[in-house]
């Protein structure tokens, strides 16, 4: 009997976890460059004293899912989103180099060109701060960033860095608890030359709401199965107990 309440107590907490994993893809729908978590289901065994005849249910999210997301036009110059495969280098808070899809962009007062997270973007040589005052900021397709000089004329173009693009493979990435990716051998990705932007538009979230909804639920339903063969274990086991009075 003890093997079938484990096996129902075990899915039930292993529901939960997956129904986590959903709300947070569910509450990132609407999160520029959010790539959602995949999960999966498998049973596994159960070891220690005696032999190891009882297993457990266990989520797991084995990957990510890095299909790109819908392009969203905004119209603003310092708005990009890559073409294809690659990614944007930041600053992570703890000073570690980290990747994202998201470019929405923007600078402080000290010029600090940084995206909506606050993540300063990597160029070169480093953060990119820009020269300022300035009057306009336009990116190329290749990553380029160049400025007009606050009352300077038209054909006054300056080039003053570069987005650090890259594109290691998505196989090689991994999403940290900060939400952005870094590499799984620890190293920072080289610049990729070939990876390019489109500026004046951002990549939205490659959420799924329906289909995140549609899993929320028959995971609930599920839940409530595991609560109903845990009642189900308790009562065999109050009838057993009975059996065991009455002889």
């Amino acid at each position: 009997m003890d093997k079938f309440l484990y096996i129902s107590m075990s899915g039930a907490k292993q529901n939960m976890n997956e129904l986590a994993l959903r709300a947070n893809n569910l509450a990132n729908a609407n999160t520029d460059g959010f790539k959602s978590d995949m999960a999966q289901a498998r049973s596994m065994q159960a070891f220690g004293e005696g032999m190891p005849t009882r297993v457990f249910a266990m989520v797991e999210s084995p990957s990510t899912n890095f299909r790109a997301g819908p392009i969203k036009s905004t119209g603003r110059d310092l708005d990009v989103a890559i073409k294809g495969d690659g990614w944007l280098a930041v600053q992570a808070q703890d000073g570690s180099e980290a990747y994202t899809r998201s470019g929405s962009l923007s600078f402080d007062a000290n010029g600090l060109l940084h995206n909506d997270r606050g993540n300063p973007i990597m160029g070169d040589a480093g953060p990119i701060v820009l020269p300022l005052p300035i009057d306009k900021v336009t990116i190329s397709q290749d990553g380029i960033i160049s400025v007009r000089p606050q009352g300077a004329t038209s054909e006054v173009i300056e080039e003053v860095a570069r987005l650090k693009l890259v594109n290691p493979g998505d196989e090689q990435m991994m999403r940290g608890e900060d939400g952005l990716f870094r590499l799984m051998s620890g190293n920072d990705a080289p610049a990729n030359p070939s990876v390019y932007v489109e500026s004046g538009v951002v990549e939205g979230s490659n959420v799924n709401p329906v289909d995140e909804m549609v899993s929320m639920i028959n995971i609930q339903r599920q839940f409530e199965l595991q609560v109903k063969m845990m009642k189900t274990a308790e009562e065999n086991d109050r009838a057993s107990a009975s059996l065991m009075r009455i002889s």
